[in-house]
């Protein structure tokens, strides 16, 4: 993946391929509907898994990419399962957010019984802090990405309030698609009976979409308050 030519509305940070998808998939595709500059990075390969490898991981990446029309994706490389917050992959993921200088970072919750998730999200706010750092050795100029938003993970089945729940009715069909994507992960074939991952994955959207009046939606937690122009943007 070239190196991103201008800077990014959204940049997605997640701890394995396929995390992007399945926690905010919908949410990618809306804004990229929308016109906005969306990027995806993932921390790891996800390798080592019972069905996968790291060519096929690859391969199912690039065509979930292709389904959402990303246009910037890229693999830190940092190792799976033993994802740490340390200072050298801190100032590798500085570089990406100098690189891209994106207005909106989406990252994993901060809460979670995945090891890797926990070390992402907070491996993306010390990134995000040193990223803004003048007379430092990384490559890039200073940015502080503006906005940081929290995504749910799939592995503790918890229930946080989320500070805003984005519909993505009209983008379920590729989100789902994005997902089926990683075959690795997700066949049907070793879990053929009801309810399979991806029927939870969809009624999981469609519980958030029926919190706020819709179809199908995305959750999303903020530790800042979000503000707003006027009532307007609430109609």
């Amino acid at each position: 993946m070239p190196p991103a030519a201008d800077p990014l509305d959204v940049l997605v940070v997640a701890p394995h391929p396929d995390d992007a998808e399945i926690s905010v998939g919908g949410t990618i595709a809306m804004a990229v509907r929308a016109g906005l500059r969306v990027g995806i990075l993932d921390l790891t390969t996800g390798e080592p898994t019972p069905h996968g490898t790291e060519a096929l991981r690859r391969a199912e990446a690039a065509a979930a990419t292709e389904v959402l029309q990303v246009g910037w994706r890229r693999n830190l490389g940092l190792p799976n399962r033993r994802l740490q917050a340390d200072l050298e992959s801190r100032a590798q993921l500085a570089e990406v957010f100098r690189e891209t200088r994106p207005r909106i970072v989406l990252g994993p919750y901060w809460e979670d019984v995945h090891p890797d998730h926990v070390a992402a999200s907070q491996l993306i706010d010390a990134a995000r802090f040193w990223a803004k750092l003048s007379r430092s050795d990384l490559a890039g100029e200073p940015w502080w990405p503006p906005r940081l938003y929290h995504f749910w993970s799939i592995h503790l089945r918890i229930h946080p309030k989320p500070s805003f729940v984005l519909d993505i009715t009209s983008a379920i069909d590729a989100k789902m698609a994005s997902i089926a994507c990683y075959a690795s992960q997700f066949s049907t074939g070793r879990t053929p009976t009801f309810p399979t991952p991806l029927d939870d994955i969809r009624d999981r959207a469609r519980y958030w979409g029926w919190s706020i009046g819709t179809a199908y939606a995305e959750p999303l937690a903020s530790r800042e308050e979000i503000g707003l122009p006027g009532l307007g943007a609430l109609l």
